[in-house]
């Protein structure tokens, strides 16, 4: 199959999730990939797109129209990319910029479209998808040309398939329509690492007692290399930022270590980070449910654990730094 891959950046580099969903499409050279990006450095790019399968690397681009001021433009030129290359399928990441320019795509193609994805078989035509919190595993097919699915950060793991190639500039001819536009963007005031891009996540629930204890988490994390979450107990009771929630009505994460500080685990907290390859739990109730759904439980209270193992990392740190 020809497919295309949505490529998404941050700080001028490819995000690591997306090699995932390069991997997820390549199948070991079975399909023919295209890196769709939008005007940038993607020189610098090159070498790491190819280490993973794509066979080409695109650039989009609509005459003089502005595509980083309007996601509508966006979703346009990737649908004349789509029909201009000939591509039966497209595929990105289901982050905040993917969930909006893959829906847009889907509604102006009218084609199936599915999110939050743990898997995909592009032979088969069919995903694979988390319900009911969780609970149970449902597999779709996905009928028409081209089919759209968004995959889940991290959960396919990135893998080398080495193979060369070529890059092409394509344009898109429209008018630049300004029915919506990005005036600007506001970042946080903490420079913190997205939750949904994160390898390592330490989060923290009701018991942290107030948004200044999150210093705790925060001093942990910085040595972990490691994002900061939250409950929705910890959101609701004014401790944290909805944008630090994990759960059904939050983030749903894939890290590949998920630390739970004080969490009792919910079904709806869980359900936003069962997909973490390993969690660790630490909790004075030795009944937490998250003590039947951890790998590993640590019987204690998170204001001398949490602290603990930042110390023991501290000085594994300095041991590195001076052999």
């Amino acid at each position: 199959m020809k497919i295309g891959i949505l490529v998404e950046t941050a700080s001028n580099q490819i995000k690591k999730t997306t090699m995932g969903a390069i991997s997820a499409a390549c199948r070991d050279g079975a399909n023919e990939l295209f890196a769709l990006m939008f005007p940038g450095s993607f020189e610098n790019h090159i070498g790491i797109l190819q280490s993973f399968g794509i066979n080409k690397i695109v650039t989009l681009s609509a005459g003089g129209a502005d595509l980083d001021r309007s996601p509508d433009l966006k979703s346009r030129a990737l649908i004349g990319a789509m029909k201009g290359l000939k591509l039966e399928a497209l595929l990105g990441i289901s982050s905040p910029e993917g969930r909006d320019l893959l829906a847009r795509t889907a509604a102006r193609l009218d084609a199936p479209l599915a999110l939050d994805c743990i898997g995909v078989d592009f032979s088969a035509r069919t995903v694979i998808k988390s319900q009911f919190s969780g609970k149970t595993l449902a597999r779709f097919k996905l009928s028409g040309t081209p089919f759209i699915c968004g995959l889940r950060p991290n959960v396919i793991p990135p893998k080398s398939f080495p193979v060369r190639a070529e890059s092409i500039s394509f344009q898109t001819e429209m008018e630049d329509a300004q029915s919506l536009q990005i005036r600007s963007i506001k970042k946080a005031a903490v420079d913190e690492i997205d939750l949904t891009e994160a390898e390592v996540i330490i989060s923290a629930g009701r018991p942290i007692g107030s948004a200044e204890n999150f210093k705790i988490l925060r001093n942990c994390a910085k040595e972990l290399g490691a994002a900061v979450g939250a409950s929705r107990a910890a959101v609701d009771s004014g401790f944290a930022p909805h944008s630090l929630q994990v759960g059904q009505t939050g983030k749903t994460v894939s890290p590949n270590l998920y630390i739970a500080c004080g969490i009792s685990g919910s079904v709806q907290h869980f359900a936003g980070m069962k997909g973490s390859k390993v969690i660790v739990a630490v909790n004075t109730d030795p009944d937490a449910p998250i003590f039947s759904k951890c790998n590993y439980g640590i019987r204690g209270d998170l204001f001398e654990i949490v602290p603990a193992l930042t110390e023991a990392l501290k000085k594994q740190r300095v041991s590195e730094n001076n052999p």
